[in-house]
């Protein structure tokens, strides 16, 4: 029993050190490393529909009724803007200097990425109003969807993409992850009512969904810092600027949500990022190194949540 209570309560880093510990595994171990290589496409294409899976759940949950706009959707928005063109202008006045500017792009990445599609699930385990995080995560997507490609391009000329074929690619990422899964709610909730009264009465089910999609994403995020050329002490310097710019985020957004009438909600949707967007857009625009930002602010968010679900439940 107690052994159950732990892992509930612990679910994300159990997740996240067992996506680690299988990696590092079948890197290592030569009689493994074979079928490491087969499973690696496997785990790439498993990713995206635990993603669905999780969000097909969360949304089911949804009173669409409940999904407008608030004040504190403007003020989260409004504060990541902000943040965005900080770094953004650190980024570029540190052009000069590869190894700063490198380091304010890591931390870039981890402030320009939308809400994370799996918000919804840990505002709804903390008490948060799902359908407004929903609202978040959908407005959210559409504006990361015109930073990103307005933003990047004036830091490193290495896209041969214009901005309007980048916005579209990353536009149509985003309604893959966020919009079938909606739809295909819409269709189960009128068309298979059963079903989607079944998935309503698991009130675990889409967190236990996202901590499979985590363990995963965990995995190719320790392969990408494997594969990098940096120093320990430059894998330092990022995992510390990531957890910084976490921090701050998390703050900024209970601050703004304290204000605005929705501590929790702001709080998740202003720290809780798409990491695997940031992720595939720092390879796009930026470096494989900056994207390790990303791969470490993974393991921070997933720590705060973990913090926050066991206050909750205990």
């Amino acid at each position: 029993m107690r052994l159950i209570k732990f892992l509930k309560e612990w679910t994300l880093p159990c997740a996240i050190t067992i996506g680690t510990v299988v990696y590092l595994l079948f890197r290592y171990i030569s009689v493994l490393e074979g079928v490491g290589d087969r499973l690696g496409p496997v785990m790439d294409d498993l990713l995206p529909l635990m993603i669905f899976l999780t969000l097909f759940v969360t949304f089911c949950k949804v009173d669409f009724r409940q999904m407008r706009l608030h004040r504190w959707h403007a003020g989260v928005m409004l504060a990541q803007v902000g943040l965005v063109a900080l770094f953004m202008g650190a980024a570029y006045l540190l052009r000069d200097n590869a190894q700063q500017k490198v380091l304010a792009e890591a931390v870039l990445t981890c402030v320009i990425a939308p809400t994370a599609a799996a918000a919804p699930v840990v505002s709804g385990k903390l008490g948060g109003n799902i359908s407004t995080m929903t609202t978040l995560t959908l407005v959210s997507s559409l504006l990361a969807a015109v930073l990103i490609p307005a933003a990047f391009p004036l830091l490193e000329k290495v896209a041969n993409l214009s901005f309007w074929a980048a916005f579209w690619i990353i536009l149509q990422k985003m309604a893959t992850v966020l919009v079938l899964p909606l739809l295909l709610c819409w269709l189960v909730r009128h068309w298979v009512p059963k079903l989607h009264a079944w998935v309503v009465a698991q009130p675990n089910l889409g967190f236990y969904t996202w901590g499979v999609a985590l363990s995963i994403n965990m995995g190719i995020t320790v392969k990408n810092i494997c594969n990098s050329n940096l120093t320990v002490g430059g894998l330092l310097l990022i995992a510390l600027a990531s957890l910084l710019i976490c921090i701050v985020q998390f703050v900024l957004g209970r601050g703004i949500g304290r204000v605005l009438g929705e501590e929790v909600n702001a709080g998740q949707g202003m720290f809780q990022k798409n990491t695997g967007l940031a992720i595939w857009v720092a390879y796009i625009y930026l470096s494989p190194v900056a994207s390790i930002g990303a791969g470490f602010y993974v393991l921070w968010q997933n720590i705060i949540n973990s913090i926050e679900i066991s206050k909750i439940e205990n």
